[in-house]
Parts: C-alpha cells; sequence; structure tokens
C-alpha cells in the first residue's frame, strides 16, 4: 500500500464510493500479512517509500508466486531478485507482464511503471563484462524506483583510456555506482575524478587470492577517495537502492 493507493481509497470513502466496511478490508493487511511461509511487508511502501523486495534465492518458484500475488493486490511494482531462469519460467507464466532479465537474475513486474522522480541520472559502471550480471542488477533496481539510469560497460584499470572516453557522462552524473572485482581499483579512480557520491561494489570476480571478492572489497575500502561508499561483494541491489535514495535527497 502506498501513498498513492492510500489517498485513492480514503477519497473513494468521502466520496460515498466505497464503504467503510470495504475500506476496512482493504486496510485489513496494511501493516503485515502471515502466509505461513512469509510475513509481508505491505506497510513498507508507507514507510519508507518502496516495496518490500523479494530475495529469490533460497525459496521456491510456488513461494515466490505466492507472495507475488499478495504483493499485486497492493503494489505498483514488485522486484525478485537472485533468481534462477528455472524458477522465473514458472513465475512467468503466471504473471505474464512480468519481465525477468537473465544476466542480473531479476523479475520486474510493473503495474504502471514509477515516474522518473530522482532529481539527477545514476550512472552504473563496470570495470569488465564479467562484472555486468551485478551492475545490471543495480541498474534495474534503480530504474525501478524512479530514477533515470545510464551505463557503461567494461572499463576497467587495465584500459583506462576506455573509462577517460566517458568523462562527460561521468561528471553530469548526481550518483555514481561503480562495479569491480579482482583488486578492486576502479571506484577510486571513478571518485578521484568526479565530485559526486560514488557507490562502490566488489563483485567475486577473480582468481585466486580475489578471495571471492574479499579483496575488491577491502580495496575499496581502503580508498583513497573520501566520496566513495562501499556496499556487499555481489550486492548491485544493495547499491541501486543506496543510489536512489541519494538521488531523491
Amino acid at each position: 500500500m502506498n501513498h498513492q493507493r492510500l489517498t485513492q481509497l480514503l477519497e473513494s470513502v468521502a466520496a460515498g464510493q466505497t464503504s467503510i466496511g470495504e475500506a476496512r478490508a482493504q486496510l485489513n493487511d496494511l501493516a503485515m500479512e502471515d502466509i505461513d511461509y512469509a510475513h509481508i511487508d505491505h506497510h513498507r511502501s508507507l514507510r519508507k517509500g518502496f516495496p518490500e523486495v523479494i530475495f529469490g534465492e533460497g525459496k521456491t518458484a510456488p513461494q515466490i508466486v505466492g507472495i507475488m500475488e499478495r504483493m499485486q493486490a497492493q503494489e505498483q511494482v514488485i522486484l525478485v531478485t537472485r533468481c534462477d531462469a528455472a524458477k522465473a519460467n514458472t513465475v512467468l507464466a503466471q504473471f505474464k507482464d512480468a519481465t525477468y532479465d537473465e544476466a542480473a537474475r531479476m523479475i520486474v513486474w510493473q503495474q504502471t511503471p514509477l515516474p522518473k522522480t530522482g532529481r539527477g541520472t545514476i550512472l552504473v559502471i563496470s570495470a569488465g563484462t564479467s562484472d555486468i550480471p551485478v551492475a545490471r542488477e543495480a541498474l534495474l533496481t534503480a530504474d525501478a524506483m524512479g530514477n533515470v539510469v545510464k551505463s557503461v560497460f567494461d572499463v576497467g584499470v587495465a584500459g583506462i583510456h576506455r573509462l577517460l572516453a566517458h568523462r562527460e557522462l561521468m561528471a553530469e552524473a548526481r550518483v555514481l555506482i561503480v562495479v569491480a572485482g579482482m583488486e578492486g581499483a576502479l571506484p577510486s579512480v571513478v571518485a578521484g575524478m568526479v565530485r559526486r557520491p560514488v557507490i562502490a561494489v566488489p563483485t567475486s570476480v577473480g582468481y585466486g587470492v580475489s578471495l571471492g571478492g574479499i579483496t575488491a572489497l577491502l580495496g575499496m575500502l581502503s580508498s583513497c577517495s573520501s566520496n566513495v561508499a562501499v556496499v556487499n561483494i555481489d550486492n548491485g541491489f544493495g547499491a541501486g537502492y543506496m543510489a536512489s535514495s541519494i538521488n531523491h535527497v
């Protein structure tokens, strides 16, 4: 239940188009709905401006469908993250107007896309092609939350001239998300070139001593550029959400 739907319901009651009993029924699960295997936080849209996001990993396809069915009655947008293709096929059979991004492993259902209310552009940059799945997760999240999002992929420090070709785009962005594995150097380089917040996302891409992204994480946390903040390893969703929060301030 978001502010727009709540306002419409109250206006409908005031106009005599909806009875008090009907309104009470719609508000019965305003705070939370217990469906045995999940407690759905319907109040989150009112509280935080965006609905609860479904983490698909570890859930069965029927569980994801069940949660989405309850949310669909109250929300305009539903995101499912970390959902493999087999589960997604089952979900999309029930929600034919939803879309699935295989690279990002994300399902997006939108009754109507949220208006672009962000104050500027969010730019998503990936160091390598192998980092694109995490970058896509960030991009789709920020886009669904009502932001104009642009992207530049495969511009890591091994060929820094590729990044320099996009200096104007970087300077225009209000928030930048920089996704990198290996040694995780790219966010420091980008942050040294711009005045805006840079959200660094370490990925698990890399050889042995990359330690599943820990090396990139430590490198980003040790950045000498002061305008860098770091999210968890492979957490494109968290980066997209944080970038949207900053872009709506």
